[in-house]
């Protein structure tokens, strides 16, 4: 039998198992398909109507003076367009900066559902999503080089570091084939796994923890509980600063790795 959360936050502390959610379609618990669409899936479903919804509904009519929905959108192509893509990668940016965009708005509003009441838990904080966000990236930036400069030279462009004396580039060459190949998506998808998994997990110690002393026979740990819900509202704040702070680094980086495709420069 299922226990709420709330129940077992008197006996036991939020884990692993905080993140583990059955299937929201009848009849699956149990079987191997347990796992196929979970609240969690619902919720990134949730996030991909959203955003389709918000841009083809702000562009479908343009107007001379925008509604607020297309001035939203415009807002948010245009911080991203000027303020990452043409920034870091160049005058080449603004071709990379729909791509960028939807990248932004995706990991946000993803991330959003971390402090949404009754949602609380955001996709990126199961590693299998960053990793997903990660490769998209991955497999663009290496596209974007090898079509820009070809293959050969692409790679040499990427290991090869220029200015650094021959006998010390037996030690680099490892160390730049690790990092494009492995380190660049590794630190993308962990860094953005990590902080929303770390995020959840403050929440949850703080909101449950109040639980458990508000179902105290003490009243000075009642009294104690109401501190410990005001701690989960200050950091349900400082998450909203994360979430948002957490999109923009992704967007940032995966620019940067684009800059670093279309640079002749290494």
């Amino acid at each position: 039998m299922n226990q709420s959360p709330h129940v077992l936050a008197a006996e036991f502390p939020p884990g692993v198992e905080s993140f583990e959610f059955g299937s929201l379609i009848p009849g699956l618990a149990g079987t191997m398909w347990e796992t196929a669409f979970t609240k969690v899936t619902l919720l990134v479903w949730l996030s991909v109507a959203i955003l389709i919804v918000l841009f083809v509904s702000a562009y479908r009519k343009p107007q001379l003076v925008p509604t607020k929905g297309q001035w939203m959108a415009e807002s948010v192509y245009g911080l991203v367009r000027d303020g990452i893509a043409k920034d870091i990668i160049g005058p080449q940016g603004a071709r990379f900066a729909p791509y960028l965009t939807t990248m932004f708005v995706f990991i946000l509003l993803n991330n959003f559902w971390g402090i949404f009441p009754f949602a609380q838990i955001s996709p990126n904080s199961h590693i299998a999503f960053p990793i997903v966000l990660a490769l998209f990236t991955y497999v663009l930036y290496i596209a974007v080089g090898v079509k820009k400069k070809g293959v050969g030279t692409y790679i040499k462009d990427s290991i090869w570091v220029s200015g650094a004396p021959l006998w010390v580039q037996p030690i680099l060459v490892p160390i730049e084939l690790f990092q494009v190949i492995l380190l660049r998506p590794a630190t993308l998808a962990i860094r953005l796994f990590a902080n929303m998994f770390a995020g959840h997990m403050i929440l949850l110690v703080f909101t449950l923890g109040g639980v458990a002393l508000w179902e105290s026979a003490n009243i000075g740990l009642k009294v104690v509980a109401f501190g410990s819900w005001g701690m989960a509202i200050v950091m349900t704040l400082f998450e909203l600063f994360i979430l948002i702070l957490q999109a923009y680094v992704f967007t940032l980086l995966t620019a940067t790795y684009l800059q670093s495709s279309v640079s002749s420069e290494h």
